[in-house]
């Protein structure tokens, strides 16, 4: 892989040029529309047979840029204004239907992100992200939501919008198209991204990704979907403008107000200002960070703050930890390696996969001759080494963990390494990320780990109530966060003048439905956590978790016996095996004793006549379960395994 990225090194210096500027674009096939469904939206663009539209401040003569796969060529964008201050809107003539908002993930936790918006007899989703597993998940690789409302109406759905390339927005795609196969929309970086996810499931031939660009709208159905600029701690993060009969739905995404980003503009909040002023219904909101105060600070943060390790370094070697995904801090990182003369290696499956895509696209700079393969750092002292790896949340078996516990194959952590852990351990993690910082110290590396190295993507609460002035929303809607976050965000929310019975906390599958009368509560859809575990989807259940976390917590006895039941007797055993129960040499009179007792409550029912096999397994449980509950306080699953003759 690290070859790979070696080759694209010179692709990248292609594409960006001496300057770092990227090339122009070359002109993308036009493909027939596939889907023939008119937009039934009042008050929308009219535009011949178009499915998408360009930013209105082009020239109206402007070349069409080709569309992209399954699309028509675009037009110029027109704004659609509402005809009044009210952001309802109404057909002349037409009677308005009802707007469902129906959250399906991304509430109350953090990740699995999923949003549902339904009129009539169409559905678009916004964003299909995963969850890893918390601690009382034992055995669970992925988590993602629950689909069986969008199964149950898949012919409504219009297509899948993907607001940015994280896992928490795009991890659960290749298992939900495997079962709903719609098109799925998305800027540049983010296709890539879900390119390269679909492929490792062998789907990239399947399913139909439409790359957009910022100011693009695309209409689906009843609705009107455009794409608008945000920044975030992953490039081509975008919000969206969703326009439906009723009025236009803002749909934030993750977000901040980055003044100075790494790379392209800061967030278009003129276009959030337009959209204010002409009226939104609903706004739906991050809340990962509401009860920070004041700004977020800007990327550009981190990078003074790597210029001052790598000056200070000395003659050791600089391993960095950070999310994959975070491109512009890895910029930073690089760039101020090449600055001191430093090699760069990688370390991780999903940070050398994610530059990859990103040099591909030319999302960054790499000079030549920089990336070197892990095999290779060892023919360069330690003051010529940066290692950028994955592991920042302390996940077991990533990069950095491995190195912690000195399983690493190519790199053994020693008093010469200086460990930054540029991320800040999302809640649920602070446990797993102190441990590894705890290895790495007992190894004699000195670790870096304070806020100067990171910045959060998400926004704070000044840029929140900036957001909820310029947008002025008739309803609000919190989202992406634990409820107190989303509590806190409706807070701010009443302070810049939003009234507090139009704010909504929902939940999972809560229903929102907004008519011409109002908004109000409409019951509930199927919503939940589908476990992944190896390849199996959702055969993974509640009852499964339970068993397991009794075998975790007081292991497991199993005994066998023998019966004839012509002559209700027991031929052979009974026998008792353990596993994580006792330690079998040290409690032998234990286990003799409790085999006697089993032995006993067998004869006395196969006497009595009793020779069902459910009976005998339940009593014999239950008798053993006393026994070794008043011996040992302990209660481990008592599974009986009964033979017959």
């Amino acid at each position: 892989m690290e070859e790979k990225i070696k080759k694209l090194e010179k692709t990248s210096s292609a594409k960006n040029g001496k300057n770092g500027k990227r090339a122009p674009r070359k002109p993308r096939k036009s493909v027939p529309q596939t889907e023939a469904r008119p937009a039934k939206a009042p008050k929308t663009p009219k535009t011949p047979k178009a499915q998408t539209a360009r930013k209105a401040q082009r020239p109206a003569k402007a070349a069409k840029r080709p569309a992209a796969r399954g699309e028509t060529q675009k037009t110029p964008k027109k704004t659609i204004r509402n005809s009044s201050a009210s952001p309802v809107r109404r057909g002349r003539g037409q009677a308005l239907g009802k707007l469902r908002v129906i959250p399906l993930g991304g509430i109350d936790e953090i990740g699995k992100n999923m949003t549902v918006l339904e009129y009539g007899n169409d559905i678009i989703v916004i964003d299909c992200g995963l969850a890893f597993p918390d601690d009382d998940m034992p055995g669970i690789d992925l988590v993602i939501p629950d689909t069986q409302y969008l199964q149950k109406n898949r012919d409504k759905i219009r297509g899948i919008f993907i607001t940015h390339g994280h896992e928490d927005h795009i991890g659960a795609l290749p298992y939900v198209l495997k079962e709903i196969n719609v098109p799925v929309y998305g800027t540049r970086l983010t296709l890539g991204l879900i390119r390269r996810k679909l492929s490792e499931h062998r789907l990239e031939k399947q399913c139909a990704l439409i790359e957009m660009q910022y100011g693009d709208i695309v209409n689906k159905g009843v609705f009107s979907v455009e794409f608008i600029k945000v920044n975030h701690s992953i490039a081509d993060a975008c919000a969206f403008a969703v326009r439906t009969p009723l009025g236009t739905i803002i749909h934030t995404g993750d977000f901040k107000i980055d003044t100075t980003p790494i790379r392209g503009k800061m967030i278009d909040l003129a276009r959030f200002g337009e959209l204010g002023k002409e009226g939104v219904l609903l706004l739906m909101s991050d809340s990962t960070n509401a009860e920070n105060p004041g700004f977020a600070m800007s990327e550009k943060a981190v990078g003074k703050s790597f210029e001052n390790i790598f000056n200070n370094a000395g003659g050791k070697r600089i391993i960095v930890a950070t999310f994959s995904s975070n491109i512009h801090r890895v910029q930073q990182i690089i760039t101020a390696a090449v600055r001191h003369g430093r090699k760069v290696a990688l370390s991780g499956r999903s940070m050398e996969n994610v530059l990859q895509v990103a040099v591909e696209l030319g999302h960054m700079n790499i000079p030549d001759g920089t990336v070197l393969t892990l095999g290779e750092i060892s023919r360069y002292p330690d003051e010529k080494i940066v290692i950028i790896t994955t592991g920042s949340q302390g996940e077991p078996m990533s990069a950095l963990y491995r190195m912690a516990f000195s399983d690493h194959r190519s790199v053994e952590i020693t008093h010469n390494d200086l460990i930054v852990i540029s991320a800040r351990p999302i809640p649920g993690n602070e446990r797993m990320v102190s441990n590894v910082v705890n290895e790495l110290q007992k190894l004699g590396a000195e670790v870096v780990q304070d806020r100067s190295v990171h910045v959060s993507g998400h926004a704070c609460q000044e840029e929140l109530k900036i957001m909820l002035s310029l947008i002025r929303p008739l309803y609000f809607m919190p989202v992406h966060g634990e409820y107190k976050h989303r509590l806190q965000h409706a807070k701010l929310a009443e302070e810049t003048g939003v009234d507090a019975s139009n704010i909504f906390l929902t939940e999972n599958g809560k229903v929102l439905e907004i008519g011409a009368d109002g908004a109000k509560w409409a019951g509930t859809v199927p919503s939940g956590k589908i476990f992944i575990d190896g390849i199996g989807v959702g055969d993974v259940g509640n009852i499964v978790l339970r068993d397991r976390k009794h075998l975790a917590e007081d292991g497991i006895l199993i005994i066998v016996a023998t019966i004839d039941p012509a002559r209700r007797a027991v031929v052979s055993g009974p026998s008792i095996m353990t596993r994580g129960f006792v330690y079998v040499k040290d409690n032998e009179a234990l286990l003799a004793e409790a085999e006697a007792v089993a032995a006993a409550r067998l004869n006395a029912m196969l006497t009595h006549g009793k020779s069902d096999w459910g009976t005998l397994k339940t009593q014999l449980r239950d008798e053993l379960a006393h026994f070794i509950s008043a011996k040992t306080k302990r209660r481990p699953m008592i599974l009986p395994v009964l033979m017959e003759i």
